[in-house]
């Protein structure tokens, strides 16, 4: 075994949880590469060392130029807003450092363009996170339409939904300015990823994005509260996603439908541990939706659980991703998604985006 020294950039939400998925994930996946939490960044020297003592990191600091440049950090997490994605990956990449980056890639498809051209370059692993295609439920959904278990694909239905913002009382905050962190910029980008790893490159789409609380306590929204959009796949099967932040009674409505020529999936992250398949085989009198519970015969989901139905959560996910960074790094080669694979996520947003504004369909090729 072999230790890693990471540096986490970020130590809220994102950053606690990549800080726990690298202390455990040697542990559930016996792991030959094992990190070691070397520092954390944020936002100031107080922060930086709470965040410190309370996940276990041997050291801090309140500048990330200083973190990505430690000789004792070996490779850097990026669980810091998007307006800082880019600086931090290239500084990264220019001294041969790994990068796992969060979602979305960049603040803008600029941004993930130049970020992709600097992971080329270096030749050293760099992933995004897209934690929640990590279930077993959608590792195994991936699996079977990749068999052809339903068929031919002819449509998928996909949304990403949920109510933190429904309420029109609730005070403007750093979520309702910026496009990065709009709708579009923060819950799209995971919807579009399931869209692109369940049935591949979108050829063109048209769009509407709206914000529908312009005004709220404490200031102005200046970015959109949900989008939607009609799109066709490259494959020739049709395509609807939704997204939004103010989908009352949604929590976690990351959902997608499948639909094939010999059977359909449906799939709901409200009950991640659940899988929906129907075949189109046997007698009609028969014939239903399937409730799959996963358990150790599904992806990734023995090094967590023996007992088929117990389940796993989303630190789970997260564990699942460390361990396909780890195995990046070890084998020097490239792990699905790539900052590449993100990039093309931020091109379908670009698209949707001038779609909505010119109001008609556009080529996603063409951004």
């Amino acid at each position: 075994m072999a230790e890693l020294g990471v540096g986490i950039v970020g130590g809220g939400y994102m950053g606690k949880a990549h800080a726990v998925a690298m202390s455990a994930v040697g542990a559930v996946f016996n792991t030959t590469l094992r990190p070691r939490l070397e520092m954390i960044c944020a936002s100031s020297a107080d922060s930086a060392e709470r965040y410190r003592a309370a996940y276990g990191f041997s050291r801090c600091t309140a500048d990330w130029q200083e973190l990505v440049n430690d000789p004792r950090v070996d490779a850097v997490v990026i669980a810091s807003p998007q307006e800082f994605h880019r600086a931090i990956a290239e500084a990264a990449f220019a001294l041969g450092k790994p990068v796992f980056c969060e979602k979305p890639l960049g603040a803008s498809i600029e941004d993930s363009r130049a970020m992709v051209a600097a992971a080329e370059a270096s030749g050293v692993a760099n992933m995004v996170g897209f934690n929640y295609i990590r279930t077993p439920a959608s590792q195994y959904a991936r699996r079977l339409i990749s068999e052809g278990v339903i068929g031919d694909i002819t449509w998928f239905r996909g949304e990403h939904t949920e109510d933190f913002l429904s309420d029109p009382q609730t005070p403007a905050n750093w979520r309702t300015s910026g496009d990065a962190n709009g709708t579009m910029g923060d819950l799209a980008p995971h919807m579009i990823n399931a869209a692109l790893a369940l049935l591949g490159p979108i050829d063109r789409l048209i769009a509407e994005v709206e914000t529908v609380h312009s005004n709220r306590p404490n200031g102005t929204v200046t970015n959109d509260d949900h989008g939607q959009m009609m799109c066709r796949f490259a494959r020739g099967a049709m395509g609807q996603l939704y997204f939004s932040r103010i989908a009352t009674g949604r929590k976690m409505g990351y959902a997608y439908e499948v639909t094939g020529t010999k059977g359909a999936i449906r799939f709901d992250q409200e009950d991640q541990n659940a899988l929906w398949l129907y075949i189109a085989d046997g007698p009609e009198a028969t014939r239903g939706f399937t409730k799959i519970l996963t358990g150790p015969a599904h992806p990734d989901y023995l090094p967590f659980c023996q007992g088929p139905g117990h389940g796993t959560g989303y630190q789970d996910q997260i564990i699942i991703e460390a361990r396909d960074f780890l195995q990046a790094i070890e084998t020097g080669q490239p792990i699905w998604p790539t900052f590449h694979d993100g990039m093309l996520v931020n091109q379908v947003i670009a698209a949707a985006m001038a779609s909505s504004r010119d109001k008609t369909w556009k080529d996603v090729s063409a951004f």
